[in-house]
């Protein structure tokens, strides 16, 4: 399939269900009463999605791995605070488990898709 925008990317559409999922559990709960987690975790989620989308109008494939990174960094930033909230019993281990295992897999696309722009030129 050609990609002709950002929501054509298969590694977006995860970051935005993983979006949903974290804004899910943090709308819940003692966690939504914790002001800096809540927003710094759907803040994190947040940027995976939006960095691909913001590097797709980058203009070259350079920049647009640059984005692609950050992403990445951001999915890996969830992850992180994901411990925090399970850690605070603000999450349960199964939900825990459930975004984690998005995060990483948005993580890895993301790594499937900065390989694939190394070797080609992006096409739109």
């Amino acid at each position: 399939m050609k990609i002709t925008r950002f929501e054509d990317i298969d590694a977006w559409k995860l970051g935005r269900q993983l979006t949903q999922m974290v804004y899910g559990v943090t709308s819940k709960g003692s966690f939504s009463h914790d002001f800096g987690l809540k927003d710094q975790i759907q803040r994190a989620s947040g940027s995976v999605m939006h960095n691909i989308a913001e590097g797709f109008d980058g203009g070259s494939n350079k920049e647009f791995i640059k984005f692609l990174r950050y992403s990445q960094r951001s999915c890996s930033e969830v992850q992180s605070e994901l411990y925090v909230a399970l850690d605070q019993d603000y999450i349960t281990s199964n939900q825990f488990q459930q975004i984690y295992d998005l995060a990483g897999q948005a993580h890895a696309k993301i790594g499937g898709f900065i390989a694939y722009l190394s070797k080609s030129e992006r096409t739109r």
